[in-house]
């Protein structure tokens, strides 16, 4: 992507874990999109790890919609194909307006790593009051494509000829 001469601006963020199963010493997607936020420059405000129940994730990500610090929320899991995965279902009517390309774009990327099983991904980003929202699947290998191949440059207010900074609400 193209960059321009504005300046970077550092974003505050909040990372979700959702999962029945680990626990935060097990946390490696976490880890990496934590430390991968921090070396691009952001703020990580808060990180929660989250069993996969369609109404706690809802009530931690409204919680950081209404917030007037939370810029960014980055997901990472629940967004399988299987029947106890409700990470979509959480946030779908949470969203203002849901951002299409996104799903397409990381199913376009993960297809080179992981082929047709990409399918299954019901990966989802959208923004509600000015939070832009981004819902990845859980495992490490996804979180590095999405915020490398994705949503690091969207994150970026140099990336032209868009990027989302600009749509963000100012803390």
């Amino acid at each position: 992507m193209a960059k321009s001469t504005a300046e970077f601006v550092p974003l505050n963020v909040a990372v979700m874990t959702v999962s029945d199963i680990r626990d935060a010493s097990e946390d490696s997607s976490g880890d990496y999109l934590r430390e991968a936020l921090s070396e691009a420059g952001h703020q990580v405000l808060d990180h929660v790890l989250v069993k996969d129940n369609l109404y706690r994730i809802r009530a931690v990500v409204s919680s950081w919609i209404a917030s007037t610090d939370v810029q960014v929320v980055i997901i990472n899991g629940g967004t399988g194909f299987n029947s106890k995965n409700s990470t979509p279902e959480a946030l779908l009517p949470l969203f203002d307006r849901e951002i299409d390309g996104f799903g397409e774009l990381f199913r376009m990327v993960s297809y080179e790593d992981i082929g047709g099983a990409t399918i299954q991904s019901r990966a989802v980003a959208g923004m509600a009051n000015q939070t832009v929202i981004f819902a990845l699947p859980g495992s490490t290998r996804a979180c590095e494509s999405g915020w490398e191949r994705i949503i690091r440059e969207q994150l970026d207010a140099r990336t032209r000829p868009c990027n989302f900074v600009s749509h963000l609400k100012k803390p």
